[in-house]
């Protein structure tokens, strides 16, 4: 990991460490949840992601973020069963068709394809009763490719950002881009960069750092293989959309759609014999849930859209879009920061802006 990521990541953890402090302390309050209630009554489904679980970072995942451990994993859990009532994503479909979903409703969901989503994720949750979506990428599955976000962090990590810079400056209209962390990759430079300008910064990292991506990959194991994708509708496991290769969808115009969306869910649905009725936005950012990919998805049969701004959503979703909160907490007040009060701050935060 470059000094620039490190510092970023260290920032980013102390900022949220704070916040969860500070919004945690409500918890130790009497009638805590009645206080999140007067912040903002607007505040139906809760819905919360996870993407990687383990102990440890690997060369893959260091620096991105999204790993959390097997105890985080199981605190959050028990804090969901304890205090709130978990739903399918059927029920929220029924909801926006006007059953009402019961208090407190939490929608458990997965993103990207890591192969420890149903090692120990899935088992955990069917035992304590957490049904969950998990939204899958085709390009990982079985272990033949790399996702390009491990592969970035594995150059990275490996080779230093020396290579990543090179491989941008070999993409059409890159000009003189530098980054100067992985964060810098996924903030300025990929957002920016369309679907073939992806590929070929892809290409050119591979050959740039000289590794054999396909073996890597397969000694990785980072990704569900076939027979795992299949087995987690025996855990009350849904899949859903996340496109083909996790673009950034902003990028993507409508002769992009068959090949990133519609190529996935067929992929997915022929693999895992259901239906992909949901598609959660790679990045969760409403950025990349543009107008014209919002149109695809309802003309293609979706019934819901995740993002991942962190902020509540209200009762009765009337387009079918949810946002989602990414849990990384430890404690009880912790977890209660995350799923009730933050996001009623950045809805609010959000409405005083508009």
């Amino acid at each position: 990991m470059s000094p620039l990521t490190a510092s970023t990541e260290i920032q980013t953890s102390a900022r949220r460490a704070t916040l969860n402090l500070v919004a945690g302390s409500l918890w130790y309050a009497p009638g805590s949840f009645r206080i999140a209630r007067a912040l903002s009554s607007q505040y139906s489904l809760r819905s919360i992601l996870f993407h990687d679980i383990a102990d440890t970072e690997s060369v893959f995942t260091q620096g991105l973020g999204v790993t959390v451990t097997h105890k985080q994993l199981l605190a959050a859990l028990q804090f969901v069963v304890k205090h709130y009532t978990p739903v399918s994503l059927q029920d929220v479909i029924d909801e926006a068709e006007g059953k009402p979903l019961p208090p407190r409703p939490v929608l458990l969901t997965f993103d990207d394809a890591y192969a420890s989503v149903r090692k120990f994720a899935a088992p955990l949750c069917a035992e304590l009763g957490v049904p969950a979506v998990f939204f899958v990428n085709g390009s990982c599955l079985n272990n033949k490719q790399l996702a390009l976000e491990n592969l970035l962090c594995y150059i990275v990590n490996v080779r230093g950002l020396d290579t990543v810079n090179a491989a941008i400056q070999t993409v059409d209209g890159a000009g003189n881009l530098a980054v100067g962390s992985l964060l810098e990759v996924f903030s300025r430079f990929l957002p920016a960069t369309s679907l073939q300008g992806r590929q070929a910064f892809r290409s050119a990292l591979v050959r740039l750092a000289a590794i054999d991506e396909s073996a890597l990959a397969a000694e990785a194991s980072l990704y569900l293989n076939s027979e795992q994708l299949r087995a987690l509708a025996n855990f009350n496991f849904e899949i859903g959309n996340h496109t083909y290769s996790h673009a950034n969808c902003r990028t993507l115009g409508s002769a992009d759609f068959a090949g990133e969306i519609d190529r996935n869910k067929a992929m997915l649905e022929e693999v895992s014999g259901t239906n992909v009725r949901s598609f959660s936005v790679p990045y969760g950012s409403s950025v990349d849930l543009t107008h014209e990919l919002a149109e695809h998805l309802r003309n293609t049969g979706y019934k819901a859209v995740f993002l991942a701004e962190g902020r509540a959503n209200s009762s009765r979703i009337a387009d079918h879009t949810l946002d989602r909160v990414s849990v990384k907490a430890s404690t009880d007040a912790a977890f209660f920061s995350e799923i009730e009060i933050l996001p009623r701050l950045r809805s609010i935060r959000n409405s005083l802006s508009n």
